[in-house]
């Protein structure tokens, strides 16, 4: 039995943006978070640029574009406009994902098998145009249908909901993860999973073998405040590759 594949961190730098902006200015620059995750060992950095840019700005995205040396995964929802913004910066990825304004952050996953006719043009231009594109959906196999049929070649699974639960729920909802994540496979889907994920639930997240890459945000920031972002970091790569060590129950 071949050992399982290095899983892949990414790392969203959007609550940088967020402490910065509730007071105005430069600081805390996102941009140096990027860096300093890189040097940490993050294999890409994940940044959302919503429509009521209440954390990450324009001049952030031209910023990592310009100076990042891993790829940027681009988090933006389904509209013209940053439909546009991806094709004139071109990112290496490009992640769909439900956005509403009244909302904290992304609750739950994209509709993707309701909003077809929507879809389909846009991951089409952004596949043209070389940009990996993924949708943040449910561990939902209608959805995972959805995304084949739209052309996405990745998922990212929606973890919010496993986070939040407890004992029984909680063991019910990976188990639905890990089933979705077959799945993936079997339709020939790269399977990633993020949102809410903290050192005490990335665990078994990180041992469902079809899984190649996590992206975690809002827990590495908050953890830095009291370690500091590297080592939150580190922290977080040592707990997901013990996880994917071979002969690791999940």
């Amino acid at each position: 039995m071949s050992a399982p594949s290095r899983l892949r961190l990414g790392v969203n730098i959007d609550h940088v943006a967020t402490v910065r902006n509730a007071r105005g200015g430069h600081l805390p620059d996102p941009l140096r978070a990027a860096r300093l995750a890189e040097a940490a060992g993050a294999d890409g950095i994940t940044a959302h640029l919503r429509e009521d840019r209440r954390h990450i700005v324009d001049g952030d995205i031209e910023g990592l574009m310009r100076e990042l040396k891993v790829p940027l995964n681009f988090e933006m929802a389904a509209t013209q406009e940053m439909v546009d913004i991806a094709l004139r910066h071109r990112p290496h990825a490009a992640c769909i994902v439900p956005e509403k304004r009244e909302e904290r952050t992304t609750e739950g996953g994209l509709d993707a098998a309701g909003q077809h006719n929507h879809l389909k043009p846009m991951v089409a231009r952004l596949r043209d145009a070389g940009i990996r594109v993924s949708l943040f959906i449910e561990a939902d196999p209608r959805q995972l249908e959805a995304a084949v049929v739209l052309g996405a070649p990745v998922v990212e699974l929606h973890t919010g909901r496993y986070c939040e639960l407890e004992g029984e729920a909680k063991r019910a909802e990976l188990a639905r993860l890990q089933k979705a994540a077959a799945l993936c496979a079997r339709f020939g889907l790269e399977c990633h999973a993020g949102h809410g994920l903290s050192y005490g639930d990335v665990g078994p997240v990180a041992a469902i073998a079809e899984v190649r890459e996590l992206n975690i945000g809002h827990f590495l920031i908050g953890e830095a405040i009291f370690v500091g972002l590297e080592p939150a970091i580190r922290e977080m790569r040592r707990v997901m590759d013990a996880a994917r060590a071979p002969g690791t129950a999940a």
